[in-house]
């Protein structure tokens, strides 16, 4: 069996090696609720950049950091026309209530039931600890991943490297 797959410093099962998009494949289309309880599917931002951010759990501190970060930044997102969608393993309730404490403005999904799927699709879910890894996926208007980062467990992500990926996206 093979070691597995590194995606920046973090070496994946070799059982979900075949799962991570890779960049130039079509992102798997889903559909999940926000923390309102509204359907987001990922097809309808076709036209639209998307920064796909997988985080393991609402309320828990690095989590918190990265997602704040993306708070008071979004204008990086939006000068890139790109839309953010934040994806954990907790419910729509718990999203909500994370949202309103810390002022989040885009849209938190809730991977909840069946549990994990949609990052089990993008080979981020850690079924050991039943959360998602962080990973980000950021898809062009067309669907297709141009940028995909996966860091180990306790090790925030760097803003920087979203901005970079986005500058070079058409953004027409």
């Amino acid at each position: 069996m093979s070691p597995g797959l590194a995606v920046d410093g973090l070496t994946l099962p070799a059982s979900v090696e075949t799962t991570v998009p890779a960049v130039g494949e079509a992102a798997p289309d889903f559909e999940l609720t926000n923390q309102f309880g509204e359907p987001v599917r990922l097809s309808s931002f076709r036209g639209q950049n998307v920064v796909l951010v997988f985080y393991p759990f609402a309320f828990s501190g690095i989590c918190t950091g990265e997602l704040c970060e993306i708070r008071d930044n979004l204008a990086v997102f939006e000068d890139a026309k790109a839309a953010v969608l934040a994806v954990s393993v907790d419910s729509k309730f718990s999203l909500r209530a994370y949202a309103e404490q810390e002022g989040y403005s885009f849209d938190l999904l809730a991977d909840f039931w069946p549990h994990g799927s949609v990052a089990s699709d993008y080979g981020v879910f850690d079924a050991e600890s039943g959360m998602a890894r962080r990973g980000t996926f950021i898809i062009d208007r067309a669907g297709i991943v141009r940028y995909v980062v996966v860091n180990p467990r306790g090790q925030a992500r760097d803003l920087s490297a979203y901005r970079d990926a986005l500058a070079g996206l058409d953004q027409a």
